[in-house]
């Protein structure tokens, strides 16, 4: 399925991640990456990001992530629910 709507789950709070997601006219994952701790782990965030996205068969997305230090399973869980909510297959922020 396609991401169909602008859709986020998160927040700027410390230790959590906030996720932003629409569609996108370009083929590909264009993700906009941020961190607070991206010197030392942004390359294994991003990489538990594609996972997700390959779990979820997510191709075509523009994405803005800005991290604030949160742990895997909230990462994970942000951006799941962003793409859930995307597809229009659960309400929330923006959809």
């Amino acid at each position: 399925m396609k991401i169909t709507n602008k859709a986020q789950a998160g927040s700027f709070e410390s230790s959590d991640v906030l996720v932003m997601v629409e569609p996108s006219d370009a083929k590909g994952r264009n993700i906009e990456f941020s961190s607070t701790v991206g010197v030392q782990y942004g390359e294994s965030i991003l990489a538990e990001i594609h996972k997700v996205l390959d779990e979820l068969k997510v191709e075509d997305v523009q994405m803005i992530v800005n991290d604030k230090g949160a742990l895997v399973p909230t990462i994970r869980a942000r951006v799941e629910t962003a793409i859930t909510r995307g597809r229009g297959q659960q309400k929330g922020t923006l959809a």
